[in-house]
């Protein structure tokens, strides 16, 4: 049961939740809105959870009804998008 980047990141980008990835692959991909976790690669700590300032990440069987396509939509975009290893300072 992997964790999923929902609608509250969309924009965001904040990028503290990449700091807290254990996975030595790095789990999270950084597309052109939002951040997306490879569901093949998310080893379920949690980690992520607390360091998102949006609340944008829930684990794939509590994500609300209204945010289900983004489990999808995660599977999906994390392949063709690339690895973010580390948190990306805010532009001034």
């Amino acid at each position: 049961m992997p964790h999923v980047v929902c609608e509250p990141c969309i924009d965001c980008k904040h990028t503290d939740c990449v700091d807290a990835c254990p996975v030595p692959t790095g789990c999270f991909h950084q597309g052109e809105k939002m951040l997306y976790i490879d569901p093949t690669k998310c080893i379920d700590c949690e980690g992520c959870v607390p360091k998102c300032p949006v609340e944008a990440i829930c684990l794939d069987e509590n994500v609300p009804e209204k945010w289900q396509s983004y489990i999808e939509l995660n599977a999906r975009m994390a392949p063709q998008t690339p690895v973010i290893w580390r948190k990306i300072p805010k532009q001034p």
